[in-house]
């Protein structure tokens, strides 16, 4: 015990584990901001998306089989993390702006979502212009679904994402489940398959609307049957 007679042998036995306590936070805060620990999205193939069931969100809803937004024209589509959420809401805004183009290439935009909770459908389609359907087994975000929890608050791309929709002035809330990952699609009308698939890895992983626009530009229209020479 005659480290406890000599102070300064105690001082430097509490340094060492203070040093320790901190080099462990460090080296867990830099394997945080990785990838390491992220869970890999699955690649969705065109016959999983093509049997979702999907639900409009009228006062009869009316259940649909996921191929019927696409199978004619191609479509694009938001598979939306929370409504509610600034960054959902940011990623949104974005897509819409590309309305007009995808509206002269006579592409669809469309979005799911994973549940309806109170108003947050309605107060999502001013950032949204297009029509939104419900997806109550989360088909859209799997095969594989993955989720950020808590981890994403100490990964330094999500601040850098939360303060670029701060300073673009949007805003949200807390309300529904939002760690489930979400992602967009850009689906070819009839077997012509997945142009895109862009799966958000953290919180505001938002896709690249040009990526969006160069991906609508390579749908091929179906032309029906009856239409064919």
């Amino acid at each position: 015990m005659s480290f406890l007679q000599d102070p300064s042998v105690f001082t430097m036995g509490m340094w060492s584990i203070g040093a320790g306590a901190l080099g462990a936070a460090a080296l867990a805060l830099f394997l945080a901001n990785t990838d390491m620990f992220l869970s890999k999205p699955k690649k969705a193939a065109l016959e999983y998306l093509e049997d979702i069931d999907l639900k409009t969100l009228e006062k009869e809803p009316r259940t649909f089989k996921a191929k019927e937004l696409w199978e004619k024209s191609g479509a694009v589509i938001m598979a939306v993390r929370r409504p509610g959420c600034f960054l959902c809401r940011e990623e949104a805004m974005d897509l819409s702006s590309l309305k007009p183009k995808l509206d002269d290439l006579g592409v669809p935009l469309y979005a799911v979502v994973k549940e309806k909770v109170g108003t947050e459908v309605k107060d999502f389609q001013p950032y949204f212009k297009g029509d939104v359907f419900l997806d109550e087994k989360k088909k859209f975000y799997g095969p594989q679904r993955r989720k950020m929890m808590f981890m994403g608050f100490v990964r330094l791309g999500v601040w850098y994402n939360f303060f670029r929709a701060w300073n673009g002035g949007f805003s949200g809330n807390l309300e529904g489940e939002g760690f489930i990952l979400g992602g967009v699609f850009v689906v070819g009308p009839g077997k012509q398959g997945i142009l895109l698939e862009h799966r958000e890895k953290e919180f505001g992983d938002k896709v690249n609307p040009l990526s969006v626009l160069e991906a609508a530009k390579k749908i091929k229209a179906q032309v029906p049957a009856s239409e064919k020479k």
